[in-house]
């Protein structure tokens, strides 16, 4: 099942350069997911390493450039090695930002955040007056690529799973009842058509958005 992933992982990644998507993030490995059986977390490091390396070259090609948030100091050696490798070939790379959320979990990330923004208030860098929304951002590991406009929850799961939870204030979502693995071009294109066709309000009425 993971190994199919990762030939969903590809179309979607070309999809999305070929429309134009500025940043796509996949959830790759949560936080959670150290709680998994040691041979699947075992096995899934080993394909992470390996799909880096059978991915860097077409990645190049499609002028993809590489990020990822989470704990990247909690995965074993030879991925970390990977990542750090394939993010510095990448790195010239202007077109889409493919953004992997491995060892990820939104709470966490939110924690250190306000860990960071309190030692600047103790260290009295940073007033308390000055916190608002915009500087929180900032302090967020995806505070380079903004927040998502579309989530898209695969397998019919109704649940959030600890993921973008500040980001995803005002995100649309999509839920399909098609697996991962099953998950290509056409479902993409599906998400993205039912996206164009909603009206994001923001708070505001209809009437408004049309002033």
């Amino acid at each position: 099942g993971h190994k199919a992933g990762i030939i969903s992982v590809r179309a979607i990644v070309e999809a999305a350069g070929e429309i134009g998507v500025n940043a796509l993030t996949l959830y790759t490995f949560s936080s959670e997911n150290w709680n998994r059986p040691k041979s699947e977390v075992s096995a899934l490091m080993s394909l992470l390493v390996q799909t880096l390396h059978n991915e860097i070259n077409d990645l190049d090609r499609k002028n993809v450039r590489l990020m990822v948030i989470g704990n990247v100091d909690a995965l074993p050696l030879a991925p970390r090695v990977g990542i750090k490798n394939t993010i510095n070939r990448l790195s010239k790379n202007t077109g889409l930002i493919l953004n992997l959320a491995l060892s990820y979990g939104s709470r966490q990330e939110i924690i250190q955040a306000v860990q960071s923004i309190a030692k600047k208030v103790k260290e009295g860098s940073l007033d308390p007056e000055q916190i608002d929304e915009d500087l929180f951002d900032q302090h967020l590991q995806t505070r380079s690529i903004g927040n998502p406009e579309l989530l898209v929850r695969t397998s019919g799961e109704m649940r959030i799973s600890n993921f973008l939870l500040w980001q995803i204030a005002y995100s649309e979502i999509f839920i399909t009842d098609t697996l991962w693995p099953d998950f290509g071009k056409l479902e993409f294109f599906q998400a993205i058509e039912n996206y164009q066709q909603r009206e994001r309000r923001f708070g505001k009425v209809s009437e408004q958005l049309e002033e």
